[in-house]
């Protein structure tokens, strides 16, 4: 077992209209002139950016706003959100959206709080001093970013996709109402779930530590969201399925399911962030595209963490470790392609040539600072080699 600290302050408000209570919980956070942060489209045209309002109102919280949100959110719009912020004496982050919206409002919130350009602290050239206090209204379960204390955005010039990571951008609340999450589209769905499990399984396959309490949330998580994934694919409007998921989003990314262990791999999430950034791809697709050919490359290095997640989520019978490791990531292949996910960056409908391949690798190499993941450190050569098995 790895010595760990877990921290996980998030106040959580779970289930039907819960959303109205969001002015309450502003102004319990000492809220007073809130940015509300949002995409588009759905929160507007199902009436949650109207109820959101009147229960600011309701609790006389004053606000200005601040849309566009998009998937791997932009820098630009954050700088615009924090010159937004301070012109207008904002005191607390309001993200309305699923985690691109909840990235977007994390970044503004550093951007808010601390002097010079936010971009510098994805580049870490140095590090957040502090954060506005931000809240979460959840509508989508996928990233987890709502209890998490990361966020991910993209800078338009040279398409870099990066992460900062600080406990100070922790949401103080989180407003999860499942039902919100019905509108989402079956491939948006299908993303989600692969994300909550990649959170997951990221941290699964790690290199040294463990705990067998940690292995059992974690077990049981991947084999609840595989489940409701299976269910939402045919019946998206299931309640009870929605709330499944929303729940496993949330804690496949606060920590739980890696107490005890090095930290987990990552190097799935480092791969695709090149891909996305480079072809502005789903996050949970990209992801679904890469893994298998992620994972045969690094198996061997760890065989053991292979086989246990064969045998104990996959429910692949025992036999010769290696095969049964390989027959373990098959079965996870399998199951991406049942909820209609990606397995090759063609299916993903991608098809970079040899120099954006080698781009990505050096791109993915530069951002994580040498080698990159646990169980097999990556080189530019390997991360090549991944890219290039994975078409």
């Amino acid at each position: 077992m790895t010595d760990f600290v877990y921290h996980s302050p998030t106040k959580v408000v779970f289930g039907r209209d819960a959303e109205n209570r969001t002015g309450e919980l502003v102004r319990e956070q000492g809220g007073h002139r809130v940015l509300l942060h949002y995409g588009g489209g759905s929160v507007q045209r199902t009436g949650l950016l109207d109820r959101i309002r009147r229960s600011l109102e309701a609790a006389g919280v004053s606000w200005t706003e601040l849309g566009g949100v998009v998937p791997n959110p932009r820098l630009s719009l954050i700088r615009r959100g924090i010159e937004q912020g301070r012109a207008e004496g904002v005191d607390f982050l309001l993200a309305v959206g699923g985690g691109s919206v909840i990235d977007s409002s994390k970044a503004i919130a550093y951007g808010m709080a601390n002097a010079g350009d936010v971009w510098d602290f994805f580049l870490r050239r140095r590090k957040a001093e502090a954060c506005l206090p931000l809240g979460a209204v959840v509508t989508m379960a996928a990233a987890g970013s709502e209890l998490s204390a990361s966020c991910v955005i993209t800078n338009e010039e040279g398409r870099l996709k990066l992460g900062y990571t600080s406990d100070l951008a922790r949401p103080r609340f989180a407003v999860m109402n499942p039902a919100l999450t019905v509108t989402v589209p079956p491939y948006q769905t299908a993303c989600g779930c692969v994300d909550v499990l990649m959170h997951t399984m990221e941290r699964w396959f790690y290199h040294s530590g463990g705990m067998e309490l940690t292995a059992g949330f974690a077990e049981g998580l991947l084999r609840t969201v595989m489940r409701h994934a299976l269910i939402l694919r045919d019946h998206p409007d299931n309640y009870a399925s929605r709330a499944e998921v929303l729940w496993a989003s949330a804690l496949s990314h606060n920590g739980l399911t890696g107490c005890g262990t090095d930290g987990g791999d990552w190097a799935c999430h480092k791969l695709e962030h090149e891909l996305s950034g480079l072809f502005d791809v789903a996050h949970g697709a990209g992801l679904s595209a890469i893994w298998g050919s992620w994972a045969r490359f690094v198996y061997p290095c760890n065989l053991e963490r292979f086989v246990s997640f064969a045998t104990r989520v996959m429910s692949v019978p025992r036999g010769d470790d290696e095969e049964t490791a390989l027959r373990g990531i098959a079965a996870m292949e399998d199951f991406f392609r049942s909820i209609h996910m990606p397995t090759t960056l063609t299916e993903l409908g991608v098809r970079p040539t040899d120099a954006e391949i080698r781009l990505m690798a050096e791109k993915c190499y530069a951002g994580f600072g040498g080698p990159v993941g646990k169980i097999k450190p990556l080189n530019i050569d390997d991360l090549e080699s991944i890219y290039r098995s994975a078409r």
